[in-house]
C-alpha cells in the first residue's frame, strides 16, 4: 500500500512538472504506446492529451521518430519539422533501464516560431530518475529544483553552462548558494507558496544576469519542494542595445537631417521654419513648395524627425527618376504574375515599407493622371491596392510632398487632378529662393566651409567680405545647392596653406563674372574721387524742387542715399561691412543701392 501511495505521488509530481514547462513533451513505452503527452504539447499540436495516452504515437502524430529512436536506441537532437502546422525543433532520446535497455523514448519540442518561449514551472523529486532525467537534461533553459528545506535536489545542464555551478556547488546546499545578488526566489516560493515569475537577480561567481521564474511543487497540498526556470538576460540586452543602436543608424541613414541643420535667419526662411517646426507635431500632409535646389527634402527630413514618426521608416522617392512604367509598381508594390519579369511571390511597395513612418514625394507634380488617382485613394482611405490585386492594403503613412513647379497652372490646363492637388495642398511651406534671403549668405558659408573641411581634409576658416559682396551680387538660380558647388570648387582650388577663401578663388558663373571683374579691376569700391564727386555721379541730376525746397520724401531719399555712400566708403566697398555700420540688412542694402542707382 505504501508503495503503491509512493506511486501515486510519483506520478502527481511528474504531471505537476511536465505541465508545468513551456516545452511539449511527448513520451513513449517500449512498445510506442504513447504514456505522456503534456499540455505544452497539446497547446502546440492542438490535439486533446486524454485521446492521446494509449495510442500508437505514430498512429496520431504525423511524422514521429519516436519509433524509430526505440529501434535503433540513437538520440535525434536539433530535428526541424512542422507539427500541427507549426514550425518545431524537437530531440528525440531513448530512456534506459538501471542495465541499459531501452524502456522507452521521449521528444521534446518547442514552438521555435517565438523569439523567447518562456518556460513555465517545473517540479522534480530526486526518486524520479529515467524518464525524467532525459526530459530535464534534453531542456535549453536553466532549471533548479530544492527541497521543501531548501537544498538543492537538482541542476540541470544549461544551469551549469547559465551560472558557472555544478552539481557539487548545489547539490545539498542551500538555495542561496548560487545567489549573487538578489534574494533566492526558491526560499521566497516555500515560504510563500506562491508562484514568482520575472524576477531580476545576479547568479553564480560570474555574477550572471537572469531573469527566474519560480513555482512551489504542492502534492496533496503538501509543500514538497520549489522549481526555478532560469533565463539569461544579459544577451538578451546586448541584442536590445545592437537593436537599438542600428535603429539609430537607419534613422541617421534614411532621415540624417535635423531642424539643426537648416541654416538660415532671413523672414521668409525663419518663417519656413517656423511653419514647419509647427506642422511636424501634426499628422498632416505637408507640400514643399520652392524652386529646385532651394533645400525641399532637407525640410522633410527635419520634419519627420520631429515628428511622432521619427523612429520609423523615411523613404524618399523622386518621381521623375522613374519612368511611369515602373513608378506605379515601385510605390504600391505588385503580386506574383502581374506583369512580365514580377518576382515570384511579388514584391511590397514603398508606401507599405513606410508604414508608420513618412514617404517623401518629391517632384509630385511629375506624375501622370492614372497615378495621381491612386495617390488619391492612398491619401483619402488610408490603403494601397498592389498591381495585378484587387485587394485593399490598409497602410499607416504620413505624406510629404515637394514641387518646383506651378501646380495651379497644372490644374488649370489638365496636368494635375484637382482632387489631389487640394489633399496635397493642406499646408504649405513655400521655401524662398536664395537670392530673396541674401542675407542668409554668410552664415551658409560658414556652415558649407566646415562641411567641405571635413570631405575634403582642409582647413579653411573664413571666407572675405569681398568675396561675400560678390556671392551676393549674384542671382543663383540654382540656388544653395549652387552656392555649394561654387564654394567647393573654390576650396578644392585653394593652395592647402590658405585659410581664407578670396575673390580670386571664386570660380565665373555669368552675372557672377561681372562683379568678379570688377572687383579685380578696382572698380567695386566707390569714392575713387572725391566725396562730392562720387555723391554727385549717385544723386544724379535730382535736386530742389520748383520752389527750390525739396519735399520731405526728397529730403529723406537724399540723406540715405549720402549714409549709404558714407557707409561703403567707410567699409571700402564692403557691402557686407556696410550693412552692419548702418544697421540694416544685406539684402536691404543691396535694394537700397539698387533704387538709387547707386553704382
Amino acid at each position: 500500500m505504501a508503495q503503491a501511495k509512493k506511486f501515486r505521488l510519483s506520478n502527481r509530481e511528474l504531471e505537476v512538472i511536465l505541465n508545468s514547462t513551456h516545452d511539449g513533451m511527448i513520451a513513449v513505452d517500449r512498445h510506442g504506446l504513447i504514456t505522456i503527452f503534456n499540455a505544452a504539447a497539446a497547446r502546440i499540436t492542438g490535439l486533446d492529451p486524454d485521446e492521446m495516452i494509449g495510442r500508437r504515437a505514430q498512429d496520431v502524430i504525423p511524422n514521429t521518430r519516436l519509433h524509430v529512436v526505440l529501434e535503433t536506441g540513437q538520440a535525434e537532437l536539433n530535428q526541424q519539422q512542422v507539427l500541427g502546422g507549426v514550425k518545431i525543433i524537437t530531440n528525440r532520446v531513448p530512456v534506459r533501464d538501471a542495465e541499459g535497455r531501452v524502456i522507452g523514448a521521449v521528444a521534446v519540442f518547442r514552438d521555435i516560431s517565438e523569439v523567447i518561449s518562456l518556460a513555465e514551472e517545473i517540479t522534480n523529486l530526486r526518486q524520479i530518475q529515467g524518464l525524467l532525467e532525459a526530459i530535464i537534461n534534453s531542456t535549453q533553459d536553466a532549471i533548479s529544483v530544492v527541497d521543501e528545506n531548501g537544498m538543492g535536489l537538482l541542476i540541470n545542464p544549461a544551469y551549469t553552462r547559465l551560472t558557472g555551478l555544478t552539481e557539487e556547488d548545489v547539490i545539498g546546499k542551500p538555495a542561496t548558494t548560487d545567489i549573487a545578488e538578489g534574494e533566492s526566489m526558491h526560499m521566497k516560493v516555500l515560504r510563500t507558496r506562491l508562484p514568482v515569475r520575472g524576477a531580476h537577480m545576479k547568479v553564480g561567481p560570474r555574477k550572471k544576469e537572469v531573469i527566474v521564474h519560480a513555482a512551489p511543487i504542492i502534492v496533496d497540498d503538501k509543500l514538497k519542494g520549489s522549481v526555478a526556470v532560469i533565463h539569461d538576460t544579459s544577451e538578451i540586452r546586448r541584442l536590445t542595445e545592437e537593436l537599438d543602436r542600428a535603429k539609430r543608424l537607419i534613422r541617421r541613414l534614411e532621415a540624417k537631417y535635423t531642424f539643426d541643420d537648416i541654416v538660415g535667419v532671413s523672414p521668409k526662411m525663419a518663417r519656413a521654419i517656423e511653419q514647419a517646426r509647427r506642422v511636424a507635431a501634426t499628422p498632416v500632409t505637408v507640400l514643399l513648395r520652392g524652386e529646385s535646389g532651394t533645400g525641399k527634402e532637407l525640410f522633410a527630413h527635419a520634419i519627420h524627425n520631429a515628428s511622432d514618426r521619427a523612429r520609423g521608416q523615411f523613404i524618399r522617392v523622386n518621381c521623375t527618376a522613374i519612368v511611369d512604367t515602373l513608378l506605379e509598381s515601385e510605390l504600391f508594390g505588385y503580386e506574383e504574375g502581374a506583369f512580365t519579369g514580377a518576382k515570384r511571390g511579388g514584391k511590397r511597395g514603398l508606401f507599405e515599407e513606410a508604414s508608420g513612418g513618412t514617404i517623401f514625394l518629391d517632384e509630385v507634380g511629375a506624375t501622370n493622371l492614372a497615378l495621381q488617382a491612386k495617390l488619391l485613394r492612398v491619401l483619402q482611405e488610408k490603403e494601397i491596392v498592389r498591381v495585378g490585386d484587387t485587394r485593399p492594403i490598409p497602410v499607416d503613412v504620413r505624406v510629404i510632398a515637394a514641387t518646383n513647379t506651378d501646380l495651379e497652372k497644372a490644374v488649370r490646363e489638365g496636368r494635375m487632378r484637382e482632387d489631389l492637388y487640394y489633399r496635397l495642398n493642406v499646408v504649405p511651406i513655400f521655401i524662398p529662393p536664395l537670392r530673396e534671403r541674401i542675407e542668409d549668405i554668410p552664415l551658409l558659408c560658414h556652415s558649407l566651409i566646415r562641411r567641405f573641411n571635413q570631405a575634403y581634409g582642409r582647413n579653411v576658416s573664413r571666407i572675405s567680405e569681398e568675396a561675400l559682396d560678390i556671392l551676393a551680387e549674384y542671382d543663383w538660380p540654382g540656388n544653395v545647392r549652387e552656392l555649394e558647388n561654387v564654394l567647393s570648387r573654390a576650396i578644392i582650388n585653394m593652395h592647402f596653406s590658405e585659410v581664407e577663401i578670396l575673390p580670386r578663388h571664386l570660380p565665373a558663373l555669368g552675372r557672377f563674372q561681372q562683379g568678379l571683374q570688377a572687383w579685380q579691376a578696382g572698380q567695386a569700391v566707390p569714392g575713387k574721387g572725391s566725396e562730392a564727386e562720387a555723391e554727385a555721379e549717385a544723386l544724379g541730376r535730382g535736386g530742389p524742387s520748383a520752389q527750390g525746397v525739396p519735399s520731405l520724401r526728397e529730403a529723406v531719399e537724399h540723406a540715405e542715399k549720402r549714409a549709404i555712400l558714407r557707409a561703403l566708403q567707410a567699409s571700402k566697398g564692403s557691402k557686407t561691412a556696410a550693412a552692419k555700420l548702418l544697421g540694416i540688412g544685406l539684402r536691404s542694402l543691396y535694394y537700397k543701392i539698387k533704387r538709387y542707382h547707386i553704382s
